[in-house]
């Protein structure tokens, strides 16, 4: 029987799990200059945990999970998104009592979506996220908005356009929700069957519709900006000087609604505009989410956070043309020559790869020509060739493969040769 790989997934090889690895460093290396701290939650979680996290008025909740029933008969499904997950650790493990707030947290890892595959958009996924949790202060908003937008620059990403917006407080969106529902009710048996369901459960996702975007409706809907409360306005107010005195340009889109049913007060959208990727696209997004820690049976705490997928980062770098600085080949490749440095050759071997150099050898009794055409394919910077002759002098010549250069050295001089060499 041949088996292949599950719709809407992929193999990630070796010539491009590289390029993951450096992403994935750039993404620990960033969060450590911002004090966040990784925390890794199951793949798995009840599922009324994403019904009440995420939203049962979501596309997600409603079309795009993967639920199912152990064996005890209790209702699990793979995680979608972060968020949830990570809350419910932070109200669980009682991370509001811990002395340092606010605690502030990411993380990397596969998330699940049945959702219809397509360029950058797999039902196995990977996100990079992070959580802000215990401050209602706006620096902290400015702080997420910037580690998403320099996590970006530093990979070499152009023509980046941030978007934000503030969906309000309680009152102002509570405000917010009875305009919409009478904007749409009067002609509202003209959307979809999610929109109907959604008008009165939570109208403003209506205006995140697919289906419905270019009805008339949509255009003149109103706009949370006009119902914002004194509070929300100058919490708004004050995200956008901290942006501004950052020097991260962004455009204010009262029409911005993010997907997920728990954002209130600011949200945000980072998009990207190039050739090769389409119109302006979405990259990532977040927002704060003040009650999504009580929704999920803690205390009452303020939360911000975002989250990327990885597979539309490497999507938007291919499209710019921008290689990632991964390194490739091996420090040396091991040429053996003969029986007796062949038995020495894995001793050798080990040696060098403890003292740090990426090495490796033949294994196929390959002729010398055949192991330093392998050389060659596997991108050494060096040939260390062992014959009979050199192991009874204690010696290997060290050929450096790309200029051809050859010189004599002693079994204990290699890797002082070899670290020298490559720092020159």
């Amino acid at each position: 029987m041949n088996y292949k790989i599950p719709r809407g997934t992929q193999d990630i090889l070796p010539d491009q799990s590289s390029k993951w690895q450096y992403i994935e460093q750039k993404a620990h290396d960033l969060c450590s200059r911002y004090n966040y701290k990784e925390i890794r939650t199951p793949i798995f979680e009840q599922t009324e945990l994403f019904a009440r996290g995420v939203g049962d008025t979501t596309d997600i909740v409603q079309k795009e999970m993967y639920t199912f029933e152990d064996r005890g008969g209790r209702s699990l499904t793979l995680r979608p998104e972060g968020t949830a997950s990570t809350v419910r650790s932070y109200v669980e493990n009682k991370m509001h009592g811990w002395a340092d707030q606010p605690v502030k947290l990411y993380y990397i890892g596969p998330m699940f979506r049945y959702e219809r595959p397509q360029s950058g958009r797999m039902r196995q996924f990977v996100q990079f996220g992070i959580e802000a949790m215990g401050s209602a202060d706006p620096a902290i908003d400015a702080e997420v908005i910037g580690l998403a937008m320099d996590f970006y620059g530093e990979l070499g990403l152009k023509n980046l356009k941030l978007v934000v917006n503030s969906l309000g407080d309680k009152e102002s969106r509570d405000n917010h929700r009875n305009a919409l529902v009478k904007h749409f009710q009067p002609r509202i048996s003209e959307f979809c069957s999610d929109c109907q369901s959604r008008l009165e459960k939570n109208p403003l996702r209506i205006l995140d519709c697919k289906k419905d975007r270019d009805h008339e409706l949509m255009t003149t809907a109103p706009s949370i900006l006009d119902y914002l409360n004194e509070e929300s306005v100058q919490y708004f107010d004050t995200v956008q000087h901290y942006l501004q005195s950052m020097n991260i340009p962004f455009e204010v889109d009262g029409t911005l609604v993010r997907g997920l049913d728990y954002y209130n007060n600011t949200a945000f959208e980072i998009m990207i505009d190039g050739d090769g990727f389409g119109a302006i696209t979405t990259l990532s997004g977040g927002g704060r989410y003040n009650g999504l820690v009580e929704e999920i049976g803690g205390p009452a705490t303020p939360g911000i956070g975002f989250a990327l997928s990885i597979e539309r980062l490497l999507m938007a770098l291919d499209a710019q043309n921008i290689t990632l600085p991964v390194k490739k080949g091996l420090d040396a490749y091991l040429v053996v020559m003969g029986e007796e440095p062949k038995k020495y050759a894995p001793k050798l071997l080990h040696d060098l790869r403890a003292k740090g150099l990426s090495v490796d050898t033949d294994y196929l009794d390959k002729k010398m020509k055949g192991q330093l055409k392998a050389a060659d394919r596997q991108q050494a910077t060096f040939a260390i060739i062992l014959g009979e002759e050199e192991l009874s002098q204690k010696m290997v010549q060290v050929k450096e493969l790309e200029i051809g250069n050859q010189e004599t050295i002693s079994l204990d001089s290699i890797t002082t040769y070899i670290k020298s060499k490559i720092e020159e």
